[in-house]
């Protein structure tokens, strides 16, 4: 499964980076693979380790904010691994007409 997180810190200002940072150091830090952009970030595994490593990114954000809001998006394909990669390989091949 791939599960699209964003963990937004409430109630610390306009500046949030540090906090996302604390997040997206535990996902990081899990070994699972996983890609962060501009809005989310990507994890990549099966339901009970990426889900782990979700809870454990928004504690470590919960530790220094007040509030924390949570948004996730969730692709679940049984017995298929590689798709953050092949999902976007496959858009840039048929970008490429092949």
């Amino acid at each position: 499964m791939i599960i699209a997180f964003s963990v937004t810190p409430l109630g610390v200002g306009e500046e949030v980076g540090e906090y996302v940072a604390d997040a997206v150091r535990v996902v990081r830090e899990s070994g699972l693979p996983h890609r962060t952009d501009a809005m989310f970030t990507s994890i990549e595994g099966d339901w009970d380790e990426v889900m782990d490593v979700v809870k454990r990114a928004v504690a470590a954000v919960e530790e220094r904010a007040p509030r924390v809001s949570v948004v996730m998006k969730a692709d679940i394909r049984p017995g298929v691994t590689g798709g953050l990669d092949s999902k976007v390989e496959t858009v840039e091949r048929h970008l490429a007409g092949g």
